[in-house]
């Protein structure tokens, strides 16, 4: 086994709307080369000691600038070597037919997860219970047929226009209780309002995982101070090379320097991301 960051950000920065890239001002030059060198991007995990990156991509024009083209993106750059990468798309929220749209993801571009981020696609994870309009239950039933997982984020967003109101994670609770072989995922553990929710919910649903990425690795015991009980439901990630993030290596240095049980912390880095994104089947 090996390192699993199940949260980069390998994305289409010439999609990006300048007020959201001018956000990204202070990313380091050299990071911002890897976004378009697959080949490099592997060198820099293997010199971080990580074994396989999970890279989280979606679908948000109005907020962040990014369009269906990120799901084309991502199935190209992961070519490089789909064992080690693994391709995150995106589907707008209100997309007309999403079981089609979530075949077409998986056939032609080889996603092997759904990316939804509520605070900058502008909608309530769980709209479809009082929304007979809604497509999102076809969404979710699509991907629980395909075994997808779906990462919602969860917790704030500082990016222009983000409406912070959706980024509640009960607002998930629904969608586990109406699609229980649905893998869930809730990036961010729901940071900093909503973190016990978060919790919470990874505790009572088996079909829900915490997810530790954005969070300061050494803050990480002040912010969860349950996690060494929680480890069998948490994810490692980083938010790599988000505001704050500017080494990934150091990032999972950090996380290793916590006063964390060996076992506990083999099972968020190593054991759980093997769960929830297995390796590919021999071809």
């Amino acid at each position: 086994m090996g390192v699993t960051d199940c949260h980069v950000h390998i994305n289409p920065i010439a999609e990006m709307r300048p007020d959201a890239l001018g956000l990204l001002a202070g990313v380091d030059p050299a990071n911002a080369r890897l976004l378009g060198d697959p080949t490099a991007f592997l060198e820099y995990l293997d010199t971080c000691g990580v074994e396989r990156a999970v890279l989280v991509n979606y679908v948000a024009p109005e907020v962040i600038g990014y369009t269906e083209a990120t799901n084309r993106f991502v199935g190209e750059y992961v070519r490089a070597d789909p064992d080690r990468l693994i391709a995150c798309g995106g589907i707008r929220p209100d997309h007309p037919d999403p079981e089609r749209e979530v075949d077409r993801l998986v056939s032609e571009f080889g996603i092997r997860a759904i990316k939804l981020h509520p605070p900058h696609q502008l909608f309530r994870p769980n709209a479809y219970v009082d929304d007979p309009r809604s497509t999102l239950r076809a969404l979710y039933a699509a991907a629980e047929r395909r075994r997808l997982p779906v990462i919602f984020h969860t917790g704030t967003s500082v990016f222009p226009r983000a409406r912070n109101r959706y980024s509640d994670p009960l607002y998930v609770e629904d969608v586990a209780l109406d699609f229980p072989d649905l893998t869930i995922v809730l990036a961010h553990g729901g940071r900093p309002i909503w973190m016990e929710t978060a919790v919470f919910l990874a505790r009572r649903f088996p079909n829900v995982w915490l997810e530790l990425s954005g969070v300061p690795p050494n803050r990480l015991l002040e912010y969860f101070p349950q996690l060494a009980r929680i480890a069998a439901k948490t994810l490692f990630g980083t938010d790599w090379p988000g505001p704050g993030v500017r080494d990934l290596g150091a990032n999972l240095r950090a996380f290793r320097a916590l006063p964390l049980a060996e076992e506990a912390a083999r099972r968020i880095l190593e054991e759980n991301p093997l769960v929830v994104f297995p390796r590919r089947a021999p071809s």
